[in-house]
Order: C-alpha cells, then structure tokens, then sequence
C-alpha cells in the first residue's frame, strides 16, 4: 500500500472517531448550479451540478465536493474530492499560532475523476501540512503544502490556498470565495496553476433572514489544465447556490 494511500485511510478514520467522539463545532451543505462556454478540452460548454459539504469538529475538519457536469455533447463526467485535515493543536493541546498561523494541521485529500475529461478514470492521493491563517477582513484563508501521488501522470508537489472574503454595498451582503492550486512540473506534464473565484450576491436575505440563495459568476483561470503546455482555460460561469 503506498504511504498516501495509507496517510489518507488513517486520516479519514480518524476523523470519523473524532466526529463520534466530539460534537460539530458547524457543518454546511450546499448545491451550485453553473454554466459556462469557454471551458478548455472537450466542448467549450458545460453545465455543472456541485455538491458541496464542509464541517468543523473539535479536532479536525473536513470539506468533500462532488462536480457533475453535461457537455455540448451530452457527454458527462463527475469528479470529487475528499480533504480531511487533522488539528495538530487541538490534538495535542498546545496552541500552535504564531504569527498569521492561527493552527497547523495535516492535510490529507483524495481525488477521483470518472468520465470523459481526459477520458480515464483515477485516483490521486495527497498529503502534507497545512496551515489555518488569520487575515483581515477574510472569512477563512489557509494554505495547504501536499506530495501527490498521481494514477496518470508522475508524482508532484502542490500548493493550495482557499480564501473567503465577506463585504457589504449598503445594506446588500456579497460573498467572494474560492482556491488557487499550484502544482509542480514533472517530466510527463507541466506546471498547473487554477485559480478559481466565486463572486456572490446574497439574494436569499430579501426572501427571508434565514435563506441562503446566492446569485452571481464564476471566474475559472487555468493555465496548463491538466498538465498539457499551452491549454489555458479563462472561462466565467453563471451561477447559482443554494445553502441548506
């Protein structure tokens, strides 16, 4: 069994212990509706259902999507990831932050793709450390340093930082969220960098207080998809997003 394989069953049994012997601290689930036309590799178009499901336990954390997505083609494919992370303050009962660096954590994450983009399905494993961070005016910011073992490409190192950033026009609440991924280039594929954003209005408060229904767009920057020199995705999607 390679060493991610088992970082990442290890990571995931113990965040099932934890989530059974501690309460949640919060959970969200939500469903994303987007459209888009200027997607690289396959059919510029694509229509992507996400579901998405994040909580915070006392020692650990965890963030799963699943994306769904029909082509021009009707062609379809679905990919998702699993990251669970692993409080190394809380577990050891020291207070870790220093600095920017409010917890240090071990980060785990499983990728899957089943479908028609790079028409093969995979797994890759990662994990490393990661870093929760206090920054003004942001809702959440970490940054995430992983070794990845690919199925389909050689072995690389990745990057990940997740932001959220909250702001107010009058009396009207926005949301702008997202991820950058950077990954290192290895003999068989280059450098990915995808930074994707979602800039969101909060439609839902003028339903009711209680109603989280987001309307806005998507920008999608990924240059180098997939590992292919020159295939660089610059595409802004329609959205919709509803919190249960």
């Amino acid at each position: 069994m390679k060493f991610t394989h088992f970082a990442a069953i290890c990571a995931l049994a113990s965040t099932a212990t934890f989530a059974q012997a501690n309460p949640i601290v919060w959970q969200d689930f939500s469903l994303t509706g987007l459209y888009g036309e200027n997607y690289e590799v396959g059919t510029e178009d694509r229509t992507t259902v996400t579901a998405e499901y994040a909580a915070k336990l006392k020692y650990a954390d965890v963030f799963f999507f699943v994306d769904h997505q029909l082509d021009g083609n009707d062609e379809q494919n679905t990919y998702f990831e699993l990251s669970p992370r692993i409080s190394l303050g809380e577990v050891s009962g020291q207070k870790l932050a220093f600095g920017p660096i409010k917890d240090v954590l071990i980060a785990t994450t499983w990728e899957h793709n089943a479908g028609y983009d790079l028409n093969q399905e995979f797994n890759n494993f990662m994990y490393g450390v990661g870093f929760d961070l206090a920054i003004p005016y942001t809702q959440f910011a970490s940054v995430n340093f992983y070794k990845v073992e690919n199925d389909i490409q050689d072995d690389d190192y990745q990057m990940t930082i997740t932001y959220g950033v909250p702001f107010k026009f009058g009396s009207e609440e926005f949301l702008v969220d997202g991820f950058l991924d950077w990954s290192t280039a290895e003999d068989d594929h280059a450098s990915e960098l995808n930074w994707t954003t979602q800039w969101k209005w909060n439609a839902g408060k003028h339903i009711s207080p209680k109603t989280k229904l987001y309307v806005g767009f998507e920008h999608s920057v990924w240059n180098n998809k997939y590992g292919i020199k020159g295939v660089d995705q610059n595409d802004v999607s329609a959205l919709v997003k509803y919190h249960f």
